[in-house]
């Protein structure tokens, strides 16, 4: 890799010599000959540093790599995360029923069936409370890949949910989060899926119970028509309340980042009902064909993936913006972080060597014009250059014509300034704006389930492929655990009386001794 990070450098100063603006004059047709398309999603490179020979470069790059091979290694199930000995196959997920048979394909479809009678249940009201009302509110209680992605797509396809539930997601654990929530429910006809693999994340057992408090201070006794669970620990879900019926599995091949697929996305299917989730997964397979199929010339989220590997490795741009101008899009940044930073944020590579080499960025971003009245300045007077994917529908179903005018046109504008920038006269020179900078479009028609699902992939995939240019594992995060792990006897701590936090506190570092020392002092004036 070391060879490549040297031409890929050699690239980038060439191309930092290049004004983004010239090379439109010099080929009026660059636009359409860097747009790429895999329905329904444009992809429009045309304001990068890039040139014919630089994306031939990528892709001789990924072949010496063995890169083309790797991508078919993921959907032949091959064991892909090698630190915990497992396949990736979250696209397995939305693969249709009568396409592929397989053991876990076979369990996919049957789990699927279940969600579908489930949801039948609960929007027929066949499915009743303890005290025989319908079921009006769902709270999805999870965190991480159990919670931003679900919540992600609900936000999103708002405009197709049937409006016979309404679901609320409660994530964190700070009690103000699942206060608010309860706050406005009836008891009587709230429904909590607890979403957790391992029915041990501390986060979502916390809240667990407190909505089973919640419960029982409403009279609630029978918490098997309130709770539901997706969960591999099946015994656990049980001693808790759950009816061993109402259990949804999750599989180890599946990452809790890449699982709004499976069961986990039952809180979705609740939100827009069957044949919408189940345009979810076909706009999925859809980009998942496409992965696999299409040469790397036109591949989109091949092309994504090089992009920033070589803006990330050659011009040491390493943060990248997420700018959606579709307030569907709303927590996409979010959901992308963890996407990207989890799956990436690595450096020991497969071969258990350090890497010499930056890997993921740090994502950020925002929604629409929003954007422009706060961190904007930065990306055209700031003197960091960051990257930036701007998505935008065309299109729009909700006939407020001008404001989706105005919006389009706002987007363009952004993009178009952030490439040619604006020169001032030397007595106005702050108002100079140096242009030149890289964006990326990707453009669809409008919102939907398969466009959604088209969306997701291509991150999810563009997410592996840089994995592959940078030789580090995708679908691990070892990286997480080690603050569950120090949080364990600190809480324990923090629980004993001051005497005891004392003499607990010399096993712990003095800054965090002193800070468990202040939470005793303050919370001991309340007893």
């Amino acid at each position: 890799m070391q060879n490549h990070l040297s031409k890929l450098k050699q690239l980038a100063d060439v191309a930092k010599t290049w004004r983004l603006g010239d090379l439109f004059t010099q080929n009026p047709k660059r636009a359409e000959q860097f747009t790429f398309t895999a329905e329904p999603l444009s992809l429009d490179l045309s304001k990068n540093f890039l040139q014919q020979d630089t994306l031939e470069y990528l892709i001789q790059l990924a072949d010496e790599l063995d890169i083309p091979n790797k991508i078919s290694a993921l959907f032949n199930k091959e064991t892909v995360n090698l630190t915990e000995n497992r396949q990736a196959m979250h696209w397995l997920l939305r693969a249709p029923a009568d396409i592929t048979t397989s053991p876990e394909s076979d369990e996919v479809n049957k789990t699927l069936e279940r969600m579908g009678q489930f949801v039948d249940a609960i929007h027929t009201g066949a499915w009743q409370s303890e005290q025989g009302n319908p079921i009006k509110d769902i709270v999805n209680l999870g965190v991480g890949g159990s919670d931003l992605g679900p919540k992600m797509c609900v936000h999103a396809l708002k405009p197709f949910a049937t409006g016979r539930t309404k679901v609320h997601f409660v994530s964190n654990i700070d009690g103000l989060d699942i206060s608010n929530c309860l706050q406005h429910l009836d008891p009587q006809s709230t429904l909590f899926i607890i979403t957790s693999k391992t029915f041990t994340t501390l986060e979502t057992l916390n809240n667990a119970h407190a909505a089973r408090a919640w419960l029982n201070s409403a009279g609630v006794t029978n918490f098997s028509k309130h709770f539901v669970a997706v969960s591999s620990a099946v015994d656990k879900a049980k001693a808790f309340g759950v009816a061993p019926q109402n259990i949804f599995p999750i599989w180890d091949w599946v990452g809790g980042r890449y699982s709004l697929w499976s069961a986990v996305g039952l809180s979705i299917m609740l939100s827009i009902g069957k044949e919408n989730f189940l345009a979810l997964l076909a706009g999925a397979h859809a980009m998942d064909k496409h992965f696999q199929q299409t040469n790397l010339e036109t591949n989109l989220p091949f092309l994504l993936g090089a992009l920033g590997v070589y803006y990330i490795n050659g011009f040491h741009y390493n943060t990248h913006a997420i700018i959606p101008y579709d307030e569907s899009l709303y927590f996409l940044p979010d959901y992308l972080q963890q996407l990207e930073m989890e799956s990436n944020g690595k450096s020991i590579k497969v071969d258990g060597t350090e890497t010499t080499y930056h890997t993921a960025p740090i994502i950020w971003g925002g929604v629409g014009t929003n954007t422009q009245h706060s961190f904007h300045q930065l990306l055209h007077q700031g003197n960091t250059i960051c990257p930036t994917d701007f998505l935008l529908p065309l299109s729009n179903d909700h006939h407020l014509d001008d404001h989706h005018r105005h919006l389009v046109a706002n987007c363009l504008a952004q993009s178009q300034a952030l490439m040619l920038g604006k020169q001032y006269p030397e007595e106005e020179k702050h108002r100079r704006v140096a242009g030149n900078k890289p964006s990326t479009l990707i453009a669809y028609e409008k919102m939907s389930p398969k466009t959604l699902g088209a969306l997701i992939a291509l991150y999810e995939h563009k997410t592996y492929v840089q994995s592959l240019f940078w030789k580090i594992n995708a679908f691990d995060q070892w990286g997480v655990e080690l603050g569950k792990q120090l949080a364990k006897p600190i809480s324990e701590a923090l629980s004993n009386s001051a005497s005891e936090s004392s003499s607990a506190g010399t096993q712990m570092d003095p800054s965090t001794a002193f800070w468990v020392r202040r939470f005793q002092e303050i919370n001991s004036l309340k007893r």
